[in-house]
This record gives structure tokens, C-alpha cells and sequence, in this order.
């Protein structure tokens, strides 16, 4: 089965990825972790919960402008549809969402959230799943989001990388990333520890008495969510990492444009 890549280009005007390990306010990861963008890939496609997403390598590039905070009331706790009075109404917490008197309970929390990305995506994978990618990225039949519902995303440029797009070199002592990106600490022979560190979820499984679900309908409350992360540096604009040994790393390069990506920590 041939490997091929795809580099994908889009602007985000808002985003907010949300940290998991943050309680008191929303923390957002700085750029979309793998998982996110695995689910928009499944939304675009049409195969919603396909385990054979997860075999995809990402690696991500770029950035956004600006952090802002934002102050809102989120909603506690699953939200059913009851028959309430004789009337169908959406209910959480045993009282109506909407309406006068006595509604459902919401918390006031502050939640980082992001402005004006422009991000950078190469996806790597068989041959089969990146041209289905590919064909419903170029003609989308429905609106893309990355991470939330209405954090909507403008694809500027999508293609195959050809092979003689990428080039190989050996860097001994150090490299220079260009554009933010995401590199796994794990295999990075790293010596000055001076930057942002993550746990990004990498993949997410939802199982019904273990066994995965294929399909929107079968989520209910007793659904398991099982979740895998990676440890992660996020690196500044123009950043020069420090190598206590030498790495191997592939250079994409698209146009007029060159993206260094270490092949054991630049993708995930």
C-alpha cells in the first residue's frame, strides 16, 4: 500500500482547543491538537469513529495572532429532550433550558480563546484514506470546524506533496523551525528546556461495553471515553532548538516556503 501526503493551508478566525487539564478557567492548547484535526477529517468524510484515522501522522505548523478571554455561562451536565407539561423541551438537570422561571444551572467561567489563525497541516497516510481526504477537502459538502462546532475553518490551498518536494538532511546541532509547531519530547534529543510543555490528546475512542462505536446514535451515557496523549513542546516563531545529538529531519517544501519536520518528534 503507497504512503502519500497532503499539505493542507487554513485560516481560522476563532478557535478555542480545549485543555482538559485545566479546571478553573478553559485553557486553550496553542495550536489544534492531533485529535482535533482526526475529527474534522471524520466529519469531512463522512467516517465518523473509523479507528483507521488514528494510523494517520500529523504534523502541525503556524499559529494565531492574538489570545483573548472570553467570559461566559456553560451549561452543566448532559442535555435530554422530555416531555415536560406536554411539551417537548430540552431539559439539564431535571429543568428546562430555555424559558422563564426556573432554568437549568450554568457556570460562570473565563475561557481563553484564539483569533485570526493561520495554520499549516501535513497528514500522512495510505494511499486509500489520504485521496477519500483529499477528494472531500477540495470539494467539502459541508461546512468545516476545527475543534468547536462554530470555530469554522477556510481551507487557502490544499495538495499532494509530491516526492520531490521533500528533502532529507541530518541536523547535529541544531535547527531552526521557522513557524510554531509541535514536537514530541519523548524522541528529542533537546537540550535547552526553555519552552511550552502539553500533554495533546492524540487519538479518542468512544466504547459501549468496550467495544468502539461506529456510529452518532449509539452515544449514551454509559459511553466510555478512552483517550491517549502526548507529551509535547510547542516552539515560539523563528525558534532555534539546541540538540544534544544529532536528528534525521524531512523539509517540505511548498512553493516558496520550506518546513523543517524531525522525522522521530515532528509528527504525531
Amino acid at each position: 500500500m503507497e504512503e502519500k501526503t497532503i499539505f493542507l493551508e487554513i485560516f481560522q478566525p476563532f478557535a478555542q482547543y480545549r485543555n482538559p487539564f485545566t479546571f478553573y478557567y478553559a485553557q486553550t492548547f496553542p495550536l489544534p491538537p492531533k485529535s482535533t484535526i482526526i475529527g474534522m477529517l471524520q466529519n469531512a468524510t463522512n467516517r465518523y469513529y473509523d479507528e483507521d484515522f488514528l494510523e494517520l501522522k500529523i504534523s502541525i505548523h503556524g499559529g494565531f495572532e492574538t489570545i483573548f478571554w472570553n467570559y461566559q455561562q456553560l451549561i452543566k451536565g448532559d442535555i435530554k429532550i422530555e416531555n415536560l407539561d406536554g411539551l417537548m423541551m430540552l431539559i439539564n438537570q431535571g429543568r428546562p433550558l430555555y424559558g422563564k422561571g426556573f432554568k437549568s444551572q450554568r457556570s460562570p467561567i473565563f475561557q481563553q480563546e484564539l483569533f485570526n489563525g493561520h495554520i499549516s497541516i501535513f497528514i500522512k497516510g495510505n494511499d486509500i484514506i489520504i485521496d477519500q481526504i483529499l477528494g472531500s477537502l477540495k470539494v467539502p459538502r459541508k461546512i468545516l470546524f476545527l475543534g468547536r462546532s462554530e470555530d469554522i475553518v477556510f481551507i487557502k490551498e490544499i495538495k499532494l506533496v509530491e516526492t520531490d518536494e521533500i528533502r532529507r538532511e541530518t541536523a547535529k546541532r541544531n535547527i531552526w523551525l521557522l513557524r510554531p509547531t509541535y514536537l514530541k519530547l519523548r524522541n528529542l534529543p533537546i537540550k535547552n528546556m526553555k519552552y511550552p510543555v502539553y500533554s495533546i490528546p492524540l487519538k479518542t475512542l468512544f466504547k459501549n461495553n468496550g467495544v468502539s462505536i461506529t456510529n452518532k446514535c449509539e452515544l449514551s451515557e454509559n459511553t466510555e471515553r478512552e483517550s491517549e496523549f502526548e507529551t509535547v513542546i510547542h516552539t515560539r516563531q523563528g525558534h532555534i532548538v539546541h540538540l544534544k545529538s544529532e536528528i534525521a529531519v524531512e523539509n517540505y517544501i511548498v512553493g516558496d516556503r520550506v518546513f523543517k519536520i524531525p522525522i522521530e518528534s515532528g509528527w504525531l
